[in-house]
C-alpha cells in the first residue's frame, strides 16, 4: 500500500487532498511519525522520523494521531481481497504481503492480470492505492513492488531478472543499509551488476556470510517460498524502521504491539506455543535471534509479553539502535492437545488474563484489532 496510514487518512477526510500529511505522535516530546504522505515525503519527511525534525522539515505538514484500529480495519480488507485470488498470503504488516497466485492462474489469469486486478479493486472498493510487485521470487517482487510507488505494477518475467536487477543500486539488495552500502563504495561497488560479477569469496572475505547471501540476491537467487499462516510453524511479526530507533520506550512498545498481533492470531487458530523467539537487526544488518522454551504451552498475551520483555532486556543494549524488531512464537499444540491443557495451577491470575484476552478478541474481531491494546503497545508510545 502506497502511504497507507496517510492515504487511509487522506481518503476519509478529502479536506487533506494535496496537503502533506504526517501520521504520528507529537511534537512536544518523543512523537515520532508513522507514515508520511508523498505530498510530505517532497520535503524529506519518512517513517520514524522524530516528528519535531518533520515539522521543521515541513511546518505547514497537517499532523494526525495514528488510528492503528482503523487500520488494521482496513488492512482486512485490504487483504479480503487478496483472499478471492489466493489463500496464498504471508502479511509482513499492516500494509504490506506477499501472494503466490502460481495456482490461481488458470483461474484468474497472469500475475500481471491478477496483479492489476487486485489494484483495481483496492482502488474502487476502498479507494486506496496500491503498488505491485509481480515476479518469481519474493526478492525481486519486492523491489518491483517499491521501485515506481505510488500507484505502480511493474512486471518482472523470469527471463528478464537479471536485466531488471543489474542497473539499480546496491541498496536495493535486501539488507543493504547504510554501512553496507559504504562498505561497497570503498571496493567501488556501485550496482548490483558489479555485486554479481564479482568472486563469492571476495564478498564473504568483506561481509562474512552475509556476503555469501548478497552475492545470491545480485544474481536474482531467492528460494523463499510464501508462508501462509496454515503452511508456518510459526506465527511472527517484525516491523523495520526507516531510521534506527534507539528509544527504549518506543522499542519495547513496538514490540508490545507486536506480541497483541502475534497473540490474537495464535488464539484465531486455536493454538497455545512454547517457544517466544525474538527478532533484532542492527544498523550494520547483524541480525540476532533469541528464543526461550516456556514450561507449558501458551496463548496468553501476558504470558508471551513477559517472555519477550525479558528477552529483549537481557539481549539488547542501550548503545545500540535497532533497525528492525520482531517476535514470534513456535512449538504449537492445539487447544485439544493435553500438553497444553494442563495449565500452571500455581498460577491465579491465568483464568484473568484469559478472560481479558477473550474480551480483547471479541471486541477487536467485531470493530477492528487493536481496538483494545494494552497502555503501553505502540499506539500510546509518544504520550
Amino acid at each position: 500500500m502506497d502511504a497507507f496510514y496517510a492515504s487511509v487518512e487522506i481518503r476519509d477526510d478529502p479536506s487533506l487532498i494535496g496537503k502533506p500529511v504526517i501520521v504520528g505522535g507529537p511534537a512536544q516530546g518523543r512523537g515520532v511519525v508513522s507514515a508520511a504522505s508523498y505530498a510530505a515525503r517532497k520535503f524529506g519527511v519518512h517513517s520514524a522520523m522524530p516528528m519535531a525534525q518533520a515539522i521543521r522539515l515541513c511546518p505547514q505538514a497537517v499532523v494526525i494521531r495514528p488510528r492503528i484500529d482503523h487500520y488494521a480495519v482496513v488492512s482486512q480488507q485490504i487483504r479480503d481481497i487478496f483472499a478471492r485470488f489466493t489463500p496464498e498470503i504471508e502479511p509482513l504488516s499492516l500494509d504490506e504481503a506477499f501472494l503466490d497466485v502460481t495456482a490461481s492462474e488458470k483461474l484468474f489469469g497472469s500475475g500481471e492480470q491478477i496483479g492489476l486486478t487486485i489494484k483495481q479493486a483496492i482502488k474502487s472498493e476502498l479507494q486506496l492505492i496500491a503498488s505491485v510487485g509481480v515476479a518469481p521470487s519474493k526478492f525481486v517482487a519486492k523491489i518491483a513492488s517499491d521501485i515506481h510507488k505510488p500507484d505502480a505494477l511493474v512486471v518482472v518475467p523470469a527471463q528478464q531478472v537479471q536485466a531488471f536487477l543489474d542497473p539499480l543500486p546496491v541498496s536495493r539488495l535486501w539488507g543493504a543499509g547504510k554501512v553496507t552500502v559504504a562498505q561497497f563504495e570503498k571496493l567501488g561497488i556501485r550496482t548490483i551488476a558489479q555485486v554479481r560479477q564479482l568472486p563469492v569469496a571476495l564478498l564473504i572475505t568483506h561481509f562474512g556470510q552475509w556476503g555469501a547471501h548478497l552475492w545470491q540476491l545480485a544474481q536474482g537467487i531467492d528460494s523463499r517460498q510464501v508462508e501462509s499462516d496454515i503452511q508456518t510453524k510459526s506465527i511472527s511479526h517484525e516491523t523495520t524502521f526507516a531510521v534506527d530507533v534507539s528509544d527504549a520506550s518506543v522499542l519495547e512498545a513496538w514490540l508490545l504491539h507486536l506480541t497483541e498481533q502475534v497473540a490474537a492470531r495464535i488464539r484465531a487458530y486455536g493454538l497455545q506455543g512454547k517457544t517466544i523467539q525474538l527478532k533484532l537487526r542492527y544498523p550494520d544488518f547483524r541480525t540476532i535471534t533469541r528464543a526461550h522454551t516456556l514450561s507449558q504451552p501458551s496463548d496468553v498475551t501476558d504470558v508471551l509479553w513477559q517472555t519477550t520483555r525479558d528477552l529483549f532486556h537481557a539481549n539488547w543494549s542501550v548503545t545500540q539502535p535497532l533497525r528492525l524488531i520482531g517476535m514470534g512464537v513456535s512449538q504449537f499444540y492445539s487447544e485439544t492437545d493435553p500438553a497444553s491443557t494442563q495449565g500452571d495451577l500455581f498460577n491465579r491470575n491465568d483464568s484473568r488474563r484469559r478472560a481479558l484476552d477473550t474480551i480483547t478478541d471479541t471486541i477487536n474481531n467485531k470493530y477492528g484489532a487493536t481496538m483494545l491494546h494494552r497502555g503501553k503497545s505502540i499506539r500510546d508510545s509518544d504520550e
